[in-house]
């Protein structure tokens, strides 16, 4: 631990001299005793991070606490952590019926790179294909009689792995150079559990999906450094590409094999829940094949929505589609229903409010109304999201019947797009672009639906309206 390296995130502010440290995800605002104060701004004062041994003895339970709420995060260091050669590499496989009786490039250039990576073995796991997996060179094959789906496969394939850790990586992925790495480096910490890459489409890109995968695709979760958590920035990572201790896999029972989808969501809540630390590390890069056809390309969103139903069941309360703050929805339904000034003015009074609570530091109304305006601003894009999302039948029933329903459904549809596609300037169209997010919403919403429907549970339906921003 002592060689970790710790930088703050970004997004983390310190106010009053570090008597005051505003950040994480979700934002909270932690009031520090003087000599926390001092640690925070020796933190800040290092942009590139310092490590554990520099800081002064006592720091631990303020990192830790800042760690845990994403407001700090640890650096990777080329030389830290375990040496490849611990790491076994999983591939599930299923060929289609169609498929020739050579390998697939595609899995003999996946062996190839983790082989260059200097990994211990490459285990490829045969979930029953109806064309079995011919013999590839630097990769041992296990055939399973029947099909049990991507987790099970994967479970299978960890069960035979005699290294302390294990990278599960799926086939239709191409881990670039040194991938492997950036996320060995986090477990020089024995508190994490299982570190995940950032899945992005794939760079050459043709059609317009591709183009919005590379700008908008769920697997991709950004270019930030996170710690991965229901509820915050980052909530799940998928298993596209995960590495994962052993000891930590076989103790949660791996992948829940009766999940056909959300099954990777599940084993890092379970993770996480259970005390280990979870890490998203953006500089590792790992593509991920889209999808070339836009009935499929539904279908995925459709599958992926499915999955809401049996995870709320699970892990009660951390599919919430809106995780806002009761004043900012009452902010936000007093201007669609009223009026914006009406809105405007009980938003203010929130921040009034909040300026109360924080008379302790030299600036309350600035902080209070940065804060308050911020979060507001931030819960109408959580609101829009879920209304064409998890709610969009209920949005379609008010715009049958409602002029003003109307306004409210096209701004929900347009502004947060637009002002996204203004932000990045992403290679596709506005048109476009906007047309394919919104038929990304729907086509998740009713996977949502559908799932909910079939297990007969609201849970993925109803919104968390606690406090923002917290406090800790």
């Amino acid at each position: 631990m002592a060689s970790v390296r710790l930088r703050l995130d970004p997004g983390t502010r310190l106010v009053d001299d570090g008597a005051v440290v505003i950040g994480g995800s979700p934002l909270g605002l932690f009031r520090l005793s003087r000599s926390g104060a001092a640690i925070a701004r020796q933190l800040s004062a290092a942009p590139d991070g310092l490590r554990v041994a520099e800081l002064p003895a006592g720091h631990r339970r303020l990192t830790d606490r800042l760690l845990a709420a994403g407001a700090l995060h640890p650096v990777p260091d080329a030389g830290d952590g375990p040496p490849a050669g611990d790491v076994t590499v999983v591939i599930p496989v299923r060929l289609a019926r169609s498929a020739p009786a050579t390998a697939p490039a595609g899995l003999l250039e996946l062996v190839a790179a983790a082989r260059g990576e200097g990994v211990r073995e490459v285990v490829i796991v045969d979930d029953a294909s109806p064309v079995p997996v011919p013999p590839i060179e630097g990769a041992r094959i296990v055939r399973l009689d029947r099909n049990v789906g991507p987790g099970g496969a994967r479970n299978n394939g960890a069960a035979t792995a005699v290294s302390p850790l294990v990278a599960f990586v799926d086939a239709d992925t191409s881990p670039r150079p040194g991938w492997l790495a950036p996320l060995l480096t986090h477990l020089a910490d024995d508190r994490v559990g299982l570190v995940a890459p950032r899945i992005v489409a794939p760079a050459q890109a043709h059609g317009r999906l591709a183009r919005f995968e590379q700008w908008r695709s769920p697997l991709d979760l950004g270019p930030g450094p996170a710690r991965i958590r229901a509820g915050s920035r980052v909530s799940y990572v998928p298993a596209a590409a995960l590495l994962v201790r052993v000891e930590v896999f076989r103790a949660m029972g791996g992948f829940d094999a009766g999940l056909r989808f959300g099954e990777d969501v599940d084993l890092v809540w379970r993770i996480d829940e259970a005390g280990w630390g979870c890490r998203y590390e953006p500089i590792s890069l790992v593509e991920h094949a889209t999808r070339s056809d836009l009935r499929q390309w539904v279908r995925q969103r459709y599958e992926y929505g499915t999955s809401a139903a049996p995870l709320a069941e699970r892990h009660p309360g951390a599919l919430a589609p809106a995780r806002v703050g009761g004043w900012s929805v009452l902010a936000w339904a007093t201007a669609a229903l009223v009026n914006v000034p009406a809105g405007i003015a009980l938003g203010a009074g929130t921040s009034a409010a909040l300026a109360r609570k924080l008379r302790p530091m030299q600036h309350p109304y600035a902080e209070a109304f940065r804060l308050a305006g911020l979060g507001n601003l931030f819960a109408g894009r959580i609101l829009a999201s879920a209304l064409l999302r998890a709610w969009w039948p209920f949005a379609v029933a008010a715009v049958l019947v409602s002029r003003r329903a109307r306004r409210v459904v096209l701004a929900a549809a347009l502004v947060p797009a637009l002002v996204d596609w203004a932000r990045d300037r992403p290679p596709i169209d506005p048109a476009s672009a906007t047309a394919l997010r919104l038929l990304d919403d729907l086509a998740y919403g009713t996977g949502v639906w559908a799932g909910s429907i079939r297990r007969r549970t609201a849970a993925p339906l109803v919104p968390d309206l606690g406090n923002w921003p917290g406090k800790r």
